[in-house]
């Protein structure tokens, strides 16, 4: 269907500002990418976009066209999602969202085994600590560690996650062993935090008398990959709050010690958010329920070896 194909191309230009974007996720070179568009112009007989050598902006007439295109591309998946089902072999792409290390060490590992089950469905897993956009992704779901704030989608917890306070021996040696969880606040230690663009505030909730408490952590190293915070807590560079899960082969080898094993971190719901409708796509609810059956087994996995 290179119409169609066209179509989807345009769709993810507008929505990524960008053909070399558009391109990637739809698995084309910028310039087949390129092509597509020019394509869909002549066939259209109209100009989408007005372009310079910095930007890419909708005309007019391509701002139309988009509304309808949105619609246009909605269907047709929706009516393969109906076709593959009722021919029985569910087929497609899932466009999936996860934290790194939930995405790494979970989900990443369980897709061959899935594809060997149904080699006609696409994952497409995209991987960020970052908070993201499902319009703007196009994802068909999300699985987050965490608590959610998106109330527009439906929610299916799956498991909750323990949570751990570790730092390094040599770092312990230097700073000591933090007594209470004011230390965290006091300057006396560095805590490593998670933190993307827009945070306004950052802080810890741990469990105190078996109560939550904000805890806002002070420190001087933060980032928005939580693996390069276990980095730097393996460099002895502060105190790091890590889903036990991620680092329970360096807590078992010793190179990260727990601390304030007495006031431990809030554990994390492990979950998945998606669009009501598109647990009616059989690619879509076989790889959640995939994902929520055999997950629980693999972290059982890393959690024991």
């Amino acid at each position: 269907m290179p119409y169609i194909d066209s179509i989807k191309v345009f769709v993810r230009v507008v929505e990524l500002g960008s053909i070399t974007a558009a391109g990637r996720d739809q698995r084309l070179t910028p310039a087949v990418a390129s092509n597509r568009i020019k394509e869909l112009e002549r066939k259209l007989g109209v100009r989408l976009f007005n372009r310079t050598t910095r930007k890419l902006a909708l005309t007019e007439t391509g701002r139309l066209f988009f509304d309808h295109a949105e619609r246009i591309i909605e269907s047709v998946e929706s009516a393969e999602a109906a076709i593959a089902g009722f021919a029985g072999k569910p087929r497609g792409a899932v466009r999936a969202l996860a934290p790194l290390g939930l995405g790494r060490r979970v989900i990443g590992p369980l897709i061959p085994s899935f594809n060997d089950i149904y080699p006609e469905i696409e994952i497409h897993l995209r991987l960020t600590d970052r908070k993201t956009d499902f319009l703007e992704e196009r994802a068909d779901l999300a699985f987050f560690l965490g608590t959610p704030e998106d109330s527009t989608m439906k929610l299916k917890n799956i498991l909750q996650c323990e949570r751990v306070l570790c730092a390094s021996p040599e770092y312990l040696n230097m700073k000591g062993v933090p007594k209470n969880p004011t230390c965290l606040k006091s300057g006396g230690h560095n805590c490593l935090l998670l933190r993307f663009p827009g945070s306004k505030e950052y802080y810890w909730t741990l469990l105190v008398d078996g109560l939550p408490q904000k805890v806002f952590a002070k420190g001087s190293y933060d980032t928005d990959d939580g693996d390069l915070l276990t980095t730097w807590a393996l460099a002895g560079r502060g105190i790091v709050n890590r889903p036990k899960f991620e680092v329970a082969m360096h807590l078992k080898s010793g190179s990260l010690v727990r601390v304030l094993e007495e006031t431990p971190p809030l554990s994390s719901t492990f979950g998945c958010l998606y669009p009501h409708r598109k647990l009616q796509e059989p690619k879509v609810r076989l790889f959640m329920e995939y994902v929520a059956k055999h997950s629980k087994s693999h972290i059982k996995d890393l959690l024991s070896n």
